[in-house]
């Protein structure tokens, strides 16, 4: 019985291994979008909070119905109502690239909300203490926000890339492939399950250690 198991996975390993690629090529690039869009998304919504004036009210409406409706939209829906546009921006709708981009958005408004709430929980002394100072903004954000939250912050990252990891298993609807079309094609609908229970042990053993070494890093920046 193992040898046949073992067999049955040999036979469908360069499948296997193309799709880990597929899903690795969309996480990546979904979390770069996270970081690089989402983190100063968040910080702005929460500046707006914190420091309200008359020019970036309505910018923080703006951002914040931006966020709200793209995590509310089910995300299903949200990859087949952007096939227009990331047709338009790519050239195509299909494939792990054009996947990439409806969980980028999905990333950035996830990863914004995190930020926001992981630098609202933060003591409003830190905010007094960077205006005492004459900090600028640059130096209110990078050396005051982003030092006394880093931890969080690399909490909420572990749980967006999770949150990726489970939503890049239904980009096989667009052609996008990955692990978990990889299981649904292969797996399920060729009744081969040990395949398929092959491909959910390696998402869970994924996600574990993303949560493990997520939290490891938190508690290893933590200073207080």
């Amino acid at each position: 019985m193992m040898t046949e198991y073992i067999d049955k996975i040999n036979y469908y390993l360069p499948e296997l291994t193309k799709a880990l690629s597929e899903s690795g090529i969309m996480i990546m690039i979904s979390i770069l979008a996270a970081v690089v869009l989402g983190l100063p998304l968040g910080t702005f919504v929460y500046l707006t909070k914190k420091t309200p004036t008359k020019s970036n009210h309505w910018i923080g409406i703006f951002l914040n119905g931006y966020i709200n409706i793209v995590r509310s939209f089910p995300f299903l829906l949200f990859v087949v109502a952007l096939i227009p546009f990331t047709r338009f921006v790519l050239g195509t709708a299909f494939g792990t690239y054009a996947a990439a981009l409806p969980l980028s958005f999905v990333a950035v408004a996830i990863y914004a909300r995190l930020v926001e709430q992981v630098l609202l929980e933060m003591s409003n002394d830190i905010l007094e203490l960077a205006r005492s100072l004459g900090s600028t903004k640059f130096q209110l954000i990078f050396r005051f926000l982003y030092v006394e939250a880093r931890s969080g912050l690399v909490l909420a990252l572990t749980s967006v890339i999770i949150s990726m990891v489970s939503y890049s298993t239904v980009m096989g609807v667009i052609g996008g492939g990955g692990i978990g079309d990889f299981a649904l094609r292969y797996g399920y609908q060729r009744y081969e399950y040990a395949v398929m229970y092959t491909a959910i042990v390696l998402m869970i053993i994924f996600v574990s250690l993303i949560q493990i070494s997520g939290s490891w890093l938190a508690k290893k920046i933590n200073k207080k």
